[in-house]
């Protein structure tokens, strides 16, 4: 059966870090793409990142992210990462991944039509 968890959300200070794990189970890796997304009260969900299964692991960032988040998969363990650093408080949201409706060959998109399977999320709360 198909299912992803996140972990490692939690109350970090402006300018700290945390590390976001997705455990995927019933596929592997280089079968879907993979996105990570978020949605803060009262807004929209957004894309925050994502890893192609295929096109070499190729990677893809929210503007607003770039230099400053990092996805990265480890397929021994069927897991992707989110290294977010230089946190800001517009980034507390809730945290989701998600792997692709379907297997694709090209890079990985941030649109969140293309995602058919979510994690529960992970809470990331950047206050002082």
């Amino acid at each position: 059966q198909l299912q992803l968890v996140e972990s490692g959300g939690g109350l970090v200070q402006p300018g700290g870090s945390l590390r976001l794990s997705c455990a995927a189970s019933g596929f592997t890796l280089d079968y879907l793409n993979i996105g990570w997304f978020r949605q803060a009260p009262g807004k929209d969900r957004e894309g925050v990142s994502c890893i192609s299964s295929r096109s070499s692991g190729a990677t893809n960032y929210e503007d607003s992210v770039k230099g400053r988040f990092a996805i990265s998969r480890d397929i021994a363990k069927n897991t992707v990462y989110l290294q977010i650093n230089s946190l800001k408080p517009e980034d507390t949201a809730i945290y989701y991944c998600a792997a692709a409706r379907h297997v694709s060959y090209n890079r990985c998109t941030l649109d969140a039509r293309d995602y058919g399977f979510w994690g529960p999320g992970t809470q990331v709360t950047v206050s002082s």
